[in-house]
């Protein structure tokens, strides 16, 4: 309907004089304009989309609750051990071990273990809460969260996933010295 009258509006104009043709332009642009604005309103902005959730590095972090079961005092082969109530200014050296193969299991937090991901397991540190680890042989060290109960063995004091083991170059040897220093509280235990 539109086109057909533009089609109408040219061929008028090329059969008026001279003195109608400066009208005509007028007009003709008039319907122009009026016809592209027709079109430019219906269309709306690209909007790029806004993500929801930022994406992490490392594992997936429950909301600490303190109250939790993994956050309580707990027995494992006859010895009682207290979880911390902050691990506010906590530094320890001792021995650290690796572990891989419980992959797919639940850590003592609920989460799946992925070996690949910089996680680790120790006695009594509050639920989550993020350490460094410093391999004491080569100065190599690696931040990961502790969401996990253990190392249960004698004289460890820290079990890494297969990940963080390897950015301290402590899966070829399987234990090793190391300073584990606190950098976060993403728990408190009343």
């Amino acid at each position: 309907m539109i086109i057909s009258s533009v089609r109408q509006e040219l061929i008028q104009f090329t059969l008026l004089p001279r003195s109608a043709i400066g009208f005509q332009r007028f007009s003709l642009t008039i319907l122009l304009v009026v016809f592209t604005s027709l079109f430019v309103g219906c269309t709306t902005p690209f909007r790029a989309p806004v993500p929801t959730t930022i994406p992490s590095k490392t594992t997936s972090i429950h909301k600490p609750s303190p109250n939790a079961p993994y956050n309580r005092t707990y027995t494992v082969k006859g010895k009682t051990y207290y979880p911390m109530r902050s691990a506010v200014g906590y530094s320890e050296k001792g021995i650290a071990s690796w572990y891989g193969s419980e992959s797919g299991n639940r850590t003592a937090m609920g989460v799946r273990f992925n070996p690949h991901e910089l996680t680790a397991a120790h006695k009594t540190l509050p639920l989550p809460t993020k350490v460094r680890v410093t391999n004491l042989r080569n100065g190599r060290s690696v931040d990961v969260i502790v969401n996990d109960r253990g190392p249960f063995k004698r004289n460890r004091i820290i079990d890494l996933s297969h990940g963080a083991a390897k950015k301290i170059g402590l899966d070829k040897h399987g234990l090793a010295e190391v300073r584990v220093e606190y950098l976060d509280t993403l728990a408190s235990n009343p």
